[in-house]
């Protein structure tokens, strides 16, 4: 949607180790980033920081910028730009602090913050993967075109984003969240517990027997992949019970918002591990008392990576009928579909394409 938008936007991706400082324009990076440690245990040094590498960003422009946007951990009240709450890699932020109000303070400019799930759905689906399936379904002579879309990050949690007709969703608390819903296989506990990088290393524990191992997802990848010695069977058994977890989860949310899907974050290197199990939750059935099979979803899913699968997505059921009483005829579908696709642009890139793009939005309202 900003592609061609001229506009520049400062941008941050606030790690609770490193700050990295950057500016967007045509949703590309224009400067070279600058890293600073973040010193997040002290608020006086941490702000500091901030305002330093904002500064040091803007020299380095030809004009001046028109906002500051990025994504922050929460809890937040993001649409005031206060941070405050349980932040275990911003203690000094955990009284509550006006991070907004306090940089357009010192800028002079709007300064928008959001959480970094709500940033990755925005950028995908402006920028990402919400145009390239349109343009593709377009292409193919398809009648359907696709407006929500649910992002979701596979890394240390769960996170989410929602992208509604195009807009996005930030709920009424900015409280749009994924992680506290029930876990398939343990009801009583919370269903990141099963989709994070802690349950790839929990679950492969559990089935080797290995208890005292130190691999990481990406090991654990590698063990399935036969590239590294271990249990092979185990690693494999980790990622597809992730996936299943996974799925379960976005089952619910597909149903509720009727959106296409997108996933990225550090574990997607292992798709061909947990993407059957996860599409399998997607294409399940749930039986009424009497013993009635009814799909678990409303619509059917689509692996939209499989190219085989997105021309019979693309394609659905179409078939022309006639209006009644005329020799017109207009296309029917009445197949129901959704999709599921990894993220092509990454994580990061399309958290700053979000920031960048929230920002012009918002301008752009204002105006």
């Amino acid at each position: 949607m900003y592609k061609f938008d001229k506009r520049i936007v400062i941008t941050l991706d606030a790690g609770g180790t490193n700050f990295v400082f950057g500016a967007m324009q045509s949703n590309d990076y224009i400067v070279d980033p600058i890293t600073m440690p973040s010193n997040a245990q002290d608020l006086d040094l941490c702000l500091s920081t901030m305002v330093s590498g904002f500064e040091q960003i803007i020299s380095k422009l030809d004009q001046k910028p028109v906002a500051i946007s990025f994504a922050f951990p929460g809890p937040a009240d993001y649409p005031h730009g206060i941070i405050g709450g349980y932040l275990p890699n911003f203690p000094s932020f955990r009284n509550g602090v006006a991070l907004g109000p306090f940089l357009e303070e010192k800028f002079g400019i709007p300064v928008y913050i959001n959480n970094d799930g709500d940033l990755f759905a925005f950028g995908e689906a402006l920028g990402g993967i919400l145009p390239e399936i349109n343009s593709r379904l377009a292409e193919m002579g398809s009648t359907k075109t696709y407006s929500n879309l649910l992002g979701y990050t596979f890394g240390t949690g769960f996170g989410i984003g929602m992208v509604i007709d195009n807009h996005l969703n930030r709920g009424n608390n900015s409280c749009v969240e994924t992680f506290c819903l029930r876990h398939k296989k343990y009801s009583e506990v919370f269903v990141e517990e099963g989709v994070a990088i802690r349950a790839i290393k929990r679950v492969y524990a559990e089935k080797s027997g290995d208890i005292n191992h130190t691999f990481e997802p990406k090991d654990i990848c590698d063990i399935a992949e036969g590239k590294l010695e271990g249990n092979r069977e185990a690693a494999i058994a980790a990622f597809e019970e992730f996936g299943t977890v996974a799925g379960d989860a976005i089952a619910t949310a597909v149903t509720l918002t009727d959106s296409l899907v997108v996933i990225g974050g550090g574990l997607t290197g292992a798709k061909k591990y947990f993407m059957p199990s996860l599409l399998a939750q997607l294409r399940g059935v749930l039986h009424s008392v009497s013993g009635e099979e009814i799909p678990r979803m409303p619509l059917k899913a689509f692996d939209l990576d499989d190219e085989e699968e997105f021309v019979q997505f693309a394609h659905g059921a179409a078939r022309p009928i006639k209006v009644y009483g005329t020799d017109r005829t207009v296309i029917y579908d009445p197949l129901k579909s959704t999709g599921v696709a990894i993220s092509k642009l990454g994580a990061s890139k399309a958290i700053s394409i979000g920031a960048y793009s929230f920002a012009l939005s918002m301008l752009d309202k204002n105006v």
